[in-house]
């Protein structure tokens, strides 16, 4: 995992960030921005409303995972594993940290912690989400499936994804999808194999979201190769003839995809009519290696949208380009889309904007059958989005 300037680290994420440095060769200086606390921004959305200001953020997670064990890193058969989890946000959060003890004990008053886990059956996994999703309306009827990236541990992947929902004000229900990722800098290779295995579990991990009684919308947030699992599992949907989550996918997000952008065409062509989002850096030195290692091929989360001959290539496919080009946050800009405030902040509008035709009709648990499905946008305009500088200054337009 790349860690910027604002990210408080353990001795054990300290050892990475070193491992990362020596064998990539980067010296870049941290760089970050000046993010506003958890406690001074309004809450909204079902989760932030009745939390007192000076007590912790209590975050449920469903976790679906292919690791053989909670912290295994082997391959495994691609077999999935649930479970329920509780992240408490420390209430002075500075949005785009993970506060984390530099020694000792975390504490909730000041760190993020797993406050709670728990296994469970499939059958009892969907319906646990089911029942969360009750009585829910609006933008909180939706589902967040976050898919991590290479080089990421399941307890790196489920304190992230709880920053995001706390930064990007999400009141949904937060899936995380967790691979067998090696947690190592040099197990590249080994990780694609993990990926690979693990596309079948996150395409049934999908569909059945899509099937659950009173949802409003599938939305899937994806990091650096989780973007090219996430594309793979949605591309072999559509083959199957589900491609939209039975008319309930909603935004697809792909932050610092490493995909090829010949593979990324493939993809695309499948997936007429979805709503695909890039979060793109042309300063991202984590894309920049793995293209040099994949034969100077370009990496569609280091294209530079400021040169008309990139956008044009991603214009072809009817996507929505966020260049986060401006931003410096992290190690080597490849944790952008989480570390930067204004960044993330921008996902949470996204993800809580309003459709037409979707309204804000209420989630039962035995509802869902005639509810509007979630419309598209007319696939073909891509809009290059320059976001301001480090220091937020200036709305961002969706």
């Amino acid at each position: 995992m790349l860690l910027g300037r604002n990210l408080s680290m353990n001795t054990d994420l300290k050892r990475k960030v070193l491992t990362t440095l020596a064998a990539s060769g980067l010296c870049m200086a941290l760089a970050g921005c000046i993010p506003a606390s958890l406690a001074d921004t309004t809450a909204t959305g079902a989760l932030f409303g009745a939390r007192p200001a000076a007590e912790p953020l209590s975050i449920n997670i469903f976790v679906a995972s292919t690791r053989p064990g909670p912290r295994s890193n082997a391959l495994g058969d691609g077999t999935a594993h649930f479970s329920l989890n509780m992240i408490s946000v420390p209430p002075g959060h500075q949005a785009g940290q993970i506060e984390l003890p530099t020694f000792g004990k975390a504490s909730p008053k000041n760190h993020f912690v797993v406050s709670y886990e728990r296994g469970m059956g499939a059958e009892e996994f969907s319906s646990q989400i089911a029942s969360n999703l009750s009585g829910r309306v609006g933008a909180d009827r939706d589902i967040l499936v976050f898919v991590h990236g290479f080089n990421t541990s399941l307890d790196e992947a489920r304190l992230r994804l709880a920053q995001i929902v706390a930064d990007g004000r999400f009141g949904g229900v937060p899936v995380l999808f967790t691979w067998a990722s090696s947690s190592h800098f040099l197990a590249y290779e080994s990780d694609k194999q993990a990926a690979t295995v693990a596309r079948d579990a996150l395409g049934n991990l999908l569909r059945d979201l899509g099937q659950t009684s009173g949802i409003g919308r599938v939305h899937v947030l994806a990091h650096s190769m989780g973007g090219w699992l996430a594309m793979e599992t949605l591309r072999e949907s559509a083959i199957g003839g589900n491609g939209n989550l039975n008319g309930r996918l909603g935004e697809v997000m792909l932050a610092a995809p490493d995909i090829d952008l010949g593979v990324f065409r493939q993809q695309m062509a499948r997936l007429q009519g979805a709503r695909v989002s890039v979060f793109a850096s042309a300063g991202d030195r984590a894309l920049n290696l793995s293209s040099r290692l994949a034969g100077q091929r370009p990496r569609v989360g280091a294209i530079d949208a400021s040169k008309s001959g990139d956008r044009a290539e991603l214009q072809k496919l009817g996507v929505t380009i966020y260049d986060l080009s401006q931003f410096s946050a992290g190690l080597t800009g490849h944790a952008i889309y989480a570390n930067a405030p204004a960044v993330i902040r921008t996902i949470g509008a996204e993800l809580t904007r309003t459709r037409e035709g979707e309204g804000s009709g209420m989630s039962v648990i035995d509802a869902g059958v005639n509810r509007p499905a979630p419309v598209s946008s007319t696939p073909g305009v891509v809009e290059t989005l320059p976001l301001p500088g480090s220091g937020g200054a200036g709305a961002v337009q969706p």
